[in-house]
């Protein structure tokens, strides 16, 4: 089927768009599973759990401080010539405009926040506030994670703060992505066992759950994409049908 570059471009920045909405519902009932969330939004989570703060506005807080990491790697890698001045502004300029999105994506997370229940304590009596229900729901929860993740990085436009400064870590340290997100990963874990601990005794947020994502998602990422890869990017205009 022939696509018009008008309706590639409909369909680059719905899908972008789609992906983000499906992203934000997988962190979301990530973190109602009671299991433990994942890794990139643990921190932030245990930091709402603790002190009884919004958890959107306590990501949208860190990811803002990724977009700033991220905008000072990228300005150290320009001054060095590492990257080509074009690129390099470019880059930049998709940095701040990460901003604006995790205002509009952490909304997202509010607002399924509100709307998803709290399986141990909201479903307790049920199937789903059961051991077996809560792990289909975190099941469920690490496949939109999974396909969000990857329909919205595909479509090659903002990326996601969590995503950012991986690459930006990645870009500076000369390791690779893959290795570079474990660290991250880790990291993210270890500070916020560290919040836990020294703050009630105890670990906030970290759980089965959290373990899970780490593999599952990565998994359903590459699952996607293995499907579905080559046709999005066709549609979207990014390569040739």
């Amino acid at each position: 089927m022939h696509f018009t570059r008008s309706s590639s471009t409909i369909f680059r920045w719905s899908a972008y768009l789609l992906g983000l909405l499906i992203l934000a519902l997988g962190i979301s009932m990530n973190t109602k599973a009671g299991l433990g969330v994942s890794p990139i939004i643990s921190v932030s989570f245990s930091v709402s759990s603790i002190w009884s703060h919004n958890f959107g506005n306590i990501t949208l807080v860190l990811y803002t401080c990724f977009i700033l990491v991220e905008v000072v790697l990228h300005s150290m890698l320009l001054r060095r010539g590492k990257l080509p001045g074009g690129m390099g502004r470019t880059i930049l300029l998709l940095d701040a405009l990460q901003f604006p999105l995790s205002l509009v994506f952490t909304r997202f997370l509010n607002w399924f926040s509100v709307w998803l229940p709290d399986l141990p304590t909201d479903c307790l009596g049920t199937f789903w506030g059961t051991l077996p229900g809560q792990v289909v729901f975190l099941a469920f929860a690490i496949v939109f994670t999974g396909i969000g993740a990857a329909l919205s990085l595909n479509m090659r436009l903002i990326p996601n703060p969590g995503d950012g400064i991986v690459q930006a870590i990645s870009d500076f340290s000369g390791k690779s992505v893959g290795l570079t997100k474990n660290c991250f990963d880790i990291t993210n874990v270890a500070i916020t066992t560290s919040i836990g601990l020294l703050s009630t005794g105890h670990l906030v947020g970290i759980g089965l759950g959290t373990i899970l994502s780490m593999i599952g998602v990565g998994r359903v990422i590459a699952l996607f994409n293995h499907l579905c890869f080559q046709k999005t990017l066709a549609l979207a205009g990014l390569q040739p049908s």
